[in-house]
Formats: structure tokens, sequence, C-alpha cells
């Protein structure tokens, strides 16, 4: 096994994961969870930029709701397909290069949005779009458990996670001022922008996961290890950690093996109901206010106000997991995202109670999603993380693929806003009940 010369003046540590799971966190390694919030929040962007554009669109090009929903959901179909492929690739050839990549991917369909002619051109890009960001979630999840420690690990998920939101409330409040004065495909040159301007920062700023590193021991992995070590201030280490053959025998199919598809699948329906529920209020707030009378500025203000519900939920779970049960926290807070879904279809049609409706369905929503992050980083060995959650996530997502349409076609069909809320909000009370067989267990997510 290669050795190195450590620094004398420090002590070197056998197994790097377990010390970083133990010890404080560095700066470094704070920077690396601050970025993924930002990357959180350009994915929370890029997913709610066609909500925000879709009153244009429909205006421009003729739409009927039905095909609306279809284009709604193009990009959730990408993203399935990323989060599966692409998080296997993160565990093949690592977390770092996947996210720079999915980063250009991202960038590139977005601005290829605005070349859009027709209904078809849009859907293919927004596929693009999806890819990335199906990628980058299962990456993001994977170094924000990795770059934590063991005591802060489900607060920096969760604070990782209210990015999502906060990325839709941020961009949603540019977004509704661009759409003053300028057409709907002004959202997504801002989108293209800022998700630019991160993968520099991705590049010089996150490196590549100790875990993974550790674990896949790729060619000069000890030196890898060393220089990560020493750029956030710990000991390096002499020797690599020794690998049992059989820990040597683990791959990204273990997801399937006898004692995690059970759990695999159950987590994904899961994901999959939950996430039906959460985007009725994010792909159909827009369009559902425009039809109220509203202007399209002011339906983007609403889908804004939910984002803020959205980051205050996943913020207060943070804090909350750290003193609860993370099972009983997360079913207790699909449940009652299933009651305030339900109950945002019955909003008087003011402006204020749509508001305050949709940020507290969201609230809760949203905060359902970042518990199933943390279940999701508590499930998963190191070598299949990435894989896991991407598959449950890629999975899981067809459920938001499914949502836009579902409503869409219950619309067209002649169904009122109160019958389409409940029978959507149905899908966070079936996923409570999911997540309380006993079937599911969770524990430490490093290993």
């Amino acid at each position: 096994m290669k050795t190195i010369v450590v620094d004398p003046g420090k002590a070197a540590v056998v197994n790097p994961m377990d010390y970083l799971d133990r010890e404080k966190m560095s700066l470094l390694q704070k920077v690396v969870v601050t970025i993924s919030i930002f990357l959180m929040g350009m994915d929370g962007f890029d997913v709610l930029s066609i909500s925000f554009a879709s009153p244009g669109i429909a205006q421009e090009w003729g739409t009927t709701k039905a095909a609306l929903g279809i284009v709604l959901s193009m990009e959730l179909i990408g993203m399935s397909i990323g989060s599966f492929f692409l998080g296997g690739t993160a565990d093949t050839i690592g977390r770092r290069p996947t996210l720079i990549g999915c980063l250009m991917v991202m960038s590139a369909g977005m601005f290829l949005v605005t070349t859009a002619t027709n209904p078809l051109q849009l859907c293919l890009w927004r596929i693009l779009v999806g890819l990335g960001i199906g990628g980058m979630l299962s990456c993001t999840n994977a170094i924000t458990a990795e770059f934590s420690n063991t005591r802060h690990r489900s607060l920096c998920i969760s604070l990782m996670a209210i990015g999502y939101p906060l990325g839709g409330t941020i961009g949603g409040f540019f977004a509704s001022r661009l759409l003053e004065t300028h057409d709907w495909r002004s959202v997504f040159y801002l989108g293209t922008a800022v998700t630019t301007i991160l993968i520099p920062a991705v590049y010089f700023w996150v490196p590549e996961s100790v875990h993974w590193l550790a674990r896949k021991q790729p060619h000069n992995a000890l030196n890898k290890v060393n220089i990560i070590m020493g750029k956030m201030g710990h000991p390096g280490i002499t020797d690599l950690p020794e690998l049992a053959q059989e820990e040597r025998k683990k791959s990204v199919g273990d997801i399937f093996s006898p004692a995690l598809i059970t759990q695999t699948l159950l987590l994904t329906l899961a994901y999959f109901l939950h996430i039906t529920t959460f985007y009725f209020i994010l792909k159909w707030a827009p369009k559902i206010v425009v039809d109220l009378g509203y202007t399209a500025s002011t339906a983007a203000s609403v889908l804004v106000w939910a984002n803020m519900g959205g980051a205050m939920g996943g913020l207060i779970f943070g804090f909350l997991s750290t003193h609860m049960n993370l099972k009983k926290l997360t079913v207790s807070i699909l449940i009652l995202a299933s009651i305030f879904v339900s109950l945002f279809g019955h909003t008087p049609t003011e402006l204020n109670y749509l508001r305050l409706f949709a940020a507290l369905a969201v609230f809760f929503g949203n905060a359902g999603v970042v518990a199933m992050f943390s279940i999701l980083a508590s499930a998963y060995p190191t070598h299949a993380r990435a894989i896991g959650t991407g598959f449950v996530i890629g999975t899981g997502r067809l459920g938001a693929v499914l949502s836009p349409v579902l409503v869409g076609i219950m619309f067209q069909s002649g169904a009122r806003l109160p019958t389409v809320a409940f029978v959507i909000g149905l899908g966070a009370l079936l996923a409570a009940i999911v997540l309380l067989l006993p079937a599911i267990k969770l524990g430490d997510s490093t290993r």
C-alpha cells in the first residue's frame, strides 16, 4: 500500500471517514455546505422557472391546460433519468466531476429554452435541464452528508434542502419583476446566468469527497485525501483504510440487494406519493391565480410566498430533527401537508388568502421533502449513497411528472379546484402511511 510523509506537526489519523464524522467542522466544510445550499437554490429556481413562465407560454402559443400540464412535466422526466443514471456516475467517477458536468448541462438547457419556437422544442430543452438537475440532486445530497460531521449532519442536510424554496423565493422575486416588462424568455436568461456562475464556484471551492476517495480508492487516492484533509485543516493519513474483501465487492447495485431492496422500494413509493402532492402548488399556482383574473407578475408573487413558506418549513424541520424521532416527525409533517394542500383548494379568491394558504401548504410540503432527504442520508452506505438517493429521487420524481399532467386532465375534464386539491393532497397522506411500515429502518449514513 502506498504511503506518504504527513506533516510531523500533526498526528496522523487512522480512518479519515471516522475522523471527519466526529471532529468539529472546518471552514472549508462549512463553505461546501453553503455552496450546496446555493446549488439547491438554483435547482429550485430552474424547476420553478417554467411555472413562472407558464402563463406567458400559454398566451403566446395558445396552449390548452392539458397540453400545458405536459410541458410543465418535461424537466421532471429529465430529472428522473438524471437522478438515477448520473447518481450512479457520481458513485463511480466521483462527486465533484459529476456535479460540474451537471451544472454545465443545466446552463446549456436553460439557454436553449429561450430559443424554442414551439412546445415540442420547449419540451426537449426542458428534459435536458432536468437531466442536469437530477444528477446534481444526487451529488449535492451525498456531498453534504460526507462533508458534515455526525453531530450536525441532519441540520446540514436540512439547510441544503431549504435552498430549494429559497431559490424559488429569490428567483421568483426577480422573475416577477422581469415579467412586468419582458416576455417569459427573460426568466430563463436569468436562470442561465446564475447557473453558469455556480460552475467556477464548485470548481474552486468544492473538493472531492474524502469519504468517496477512502471508500473507492482510485489512483493516487492517498495523496488526494491528504491534500483535501490539509485544506480542511485536519491531520493527514499515512495509509488508506484497509478494505475487507467483502467491502471491496460492494457495488452501486447493492440498493437492490436482499438487505436493502425492500427499503429502497418503500422509500421510492413514499417519495413518489409525497412529490405528487408537493408539485401541485409549485407547478399550477401561477396558472390558477391568473385564471382568477390576476396578472402573471401577481401570480408569480403567490409562488414566491409559497416558497418562503417552504424555506421556513425546511428550516424549522432542521432544528426539530435534532430533538425528535426522524420517522415520527416526518409522518406528522406529511399528514399536515396533505391537510393544507386540500385547504388551498377552498381558499377565498382574495390575493392575501391565496398567498397565505399557498405558503402554509408548501411550508409542510417542503418540510416533508427535507425530511425525506434526511431519511435517505440515513438509509444508504457511502458506496451506494448517490445511486440510492438518485434512484429514490429519480423514480419518485415520476410523481412530479404525474402531478401537473393529472391536474391538467382533471381541470380539462371540468373538475373544480377544491376537488383537484383534495385528490392531489391524498398523496402526502399515503406517503405517511408507507413510512410507518416497520421495514423502513434508519441508521448511520456515513459508512
